[in-house]
Formats: structure tokens, sequence, C-alpha cells
């Protein structure tokens, strides 16, 4: 299964943006799909991530009430909708997905948990 993430651009602060992550093909074993994001000389970072079965949504402290995860299970595909869009929101984004167990809660966000990643896609915010 291969991952291929689309959607990002660049956009004024306070516009919009929406990303989409797309399985190459459907898997019985995908348990978990998430976002990342890695800014220029930090560290990679969780953004938000659901559960494939059993519910679950998380999202970064950062991003809460501005992103919306969401799924669709017809394209097994997720969405990444991101409103009020901050200059530090400005990262290359990372699709990713876990197949095996479904993860606990402390797994969600920690981005070894994941085992399948899409190839990036830049978000540039100016101010």
């Amino acid at each position: 299964v291969q991952l291929q993430a689309s959607g990002g651009g660049s956009v004024q602060a306070g516009g919009s943006l929406r990303l989409s992550c797309a399985a190459s093909e459907r898997s019985a074993s995908v348990s978990a799909m998430g976002w990342f994001r890695q800014a220029p000389g930090k560290e990679r970072e969780f953004v938000a991530a659901l559960r494939w079965s059993g519910g679950g949504i998380y999202y970064e402290d950062s991003v809460k009430g501005r992103f919306i995860i969401s799924r669709d299970n017809a394209k097994n595909s997720i969405n990444l909708q991101m409103n009020s869009l901050k200059p530090e929101d400005t990262a290359v984004y990372y699709c990713a997905a876990k197949e095996g167990p479904r993860p606990i809660t402390s797994e969600m966000r920690r981005d070894r948990a994941y085992n399948m990643w899409g190839q990036g896609t830049l978000v540039t915010v100016s101010s």
C-alpha cells in the first residue's frame, strides 16, 4: 500500500487549505491514519490522527479548533481541512498510516507507531 498526499500550496495567514491522502489500495489491516508536519530546522511533529475503527480523533493542541481531520471510506483516504492558517503552520505535511493492531491512545501521536508514509506536501503560510 502506498500513500499519496496532495493539496499543499501557498496561502496568506487566515486562509484555508485542504490536504488529502489516498491509499493506493484498500487494506483491511490499516488501523489508523494521520498527519505529521516538519518545519524547516525542526523535528517532525504530530498534527492530527484518527483510528480507522473503534473511534478516536486526536489533534495537536496548536491546531485544535482550526484543523479538522476526516475520512472517506469509499476512497480509502483521509483529509485535513486547515482553517485560520498561521505562518507557524508552514511545514511539509506528511500523511501516515499504521498497518497492524489498533494503536492505543498514547501511540496515536507518536510517529514511530506508523509504518507507512506518504511523500509529503508543502504548506506555506505568509503573514
